[in-house]
């Protein structure tokens, strides 16, 4: 168990200093900074728009995490024979491949937490539909407030004790993010202590929920395929596999009353379409606990099933 927490906790780090992860943020954030004036051109309700615009970023973003994570953790450490340090220690191949998806899930779980966040203040400062709405200088404020201080509390780190600047950044922004969120949970557009006008729905935060047990699916996918491939492949491979989650209906459910290959690519293909709310955002349905329960013993049975894979493809595979 303590080997297993160690390479956990270090592909954790590792994960987090990696330039591609905090720039998949960034990114991200800038889009949900853009995401109100990008769904203002609707004929219909701009603020559903707003909330798939901002559930597909979040979706995508935990995606490309995931894979460069996975990658960065097993595919490049075959690469650059680093991984005969730890294999003579000695560290059981099961043990390692647990411990590499575990740091992943880690990594992914920060930086989807974060947009998360950025997710919800985003749809809290909601559309201008018409010339008479404002903004929400409450929103503003806060998040102006977080990456200021982010700035400055990283630059002073790295400056005074060489920490690195990107992962400083990512975790404070997490620190500072769960402040300004709680901040707005009891402080109305208004400034005004209003917990019951904080704009926070509940239907947000179980389409957050699910999408992170798809990306928990897709990192486990990346930690098998890397085990045996390089990073070109693996980013491939995911990307395929997730344009094929998310059609499994279409490509396979029609067609498996009557095919046994149809049968076989819905039970060998995750269905990421389950973890997708945007017919109950557009209906204005609610999410029962019960579908994030069955949705979460999928995700737990599926993932299981995948790191058994991983484990059985890294079991022969030569690293010497």
């Amino acid at each position: 168990m303590l080997k297993l927490l160690t390479i956990a906790r270090n592909t954790f780090v590792e994960t987090l200093r990696q330039p591609v992860y905090a720039v998949i943020i960034g990114t991200a954030l800038l889009l949900f900074l853009l995401s109100p004036s990008l769904a203002m051109y609707t004929m219909d309700d701009d603020n559903k728009l707003l909330r798939e615009i901002g559930l597909s970023t979040l979706f995508l973003t935990s995606l490309f995490v995931a894979i460069f994570s996975a990658s960065g953790a097993v595919a490049v450490e075959l690469e650059n024979k680093t991984i005969m340090t730890v294999l003579t220690k000695p560290v059981q191949r099961p043990t390692f491949i647990i411990a590499k998806f575990l740091g992943v899930v880690g990594a992914v779980g920060i930086a989807h937490y974060i947009c998360t966040i950025a997710l919800l203040m985003a749809i809290r400062h909601g559309v201008l539909e018409t010339a008479s709405d404002t903004h929400d200088w409450t929103v503003l404020g806060t998040a102006g407030v977080i990456m200021a201080l982010t700035f400055l509390i990283s630059a002073f780190f790295n400056y005074a004790y060489d920490w690195k600047f990107s992962s400083t950044a990512t975790v404070v922004t997490a620190i500072l993010a769960t402040c300004g969120i709680v901040f707005l949970a009891f402080i109305d557009r208004n400034w005004k202590f209003q917990p019951a006008e904080n704009g926070i729905n509940a239907l947000d935060v179980y389409g957050s929920v699910l999408l992170f047990l798809a990306a928990v699916i897709i990192a486990a996918l990346a930690v098998a395929i890397s085990s045996r491939f390089n990073v070109v492949v693996t980013l491939s491979a995911c990307i395929g596999l997730f344009l094929l989650g998310l059609t499994s209906d279409y490509i396979f459910g029609r067609f498996a009353g009557a095919h046994l290959w149809a049968r076989i690519g819905r039970a060998v293909v995750p269905n990421l379409q389950v973890f997708w709310i945007s017919d109950a955002i557009y209906e204005g349905s609610v999410v029962p606990m019960k579908y994030m329960l069955v949705s979460g013993m999928y995700t737990l049975c599926y993932t299981t099933a995948i790191l058994a894979l991983a484990i059985a493809l890294f079991q022969r595979r030569q690293v010497g």
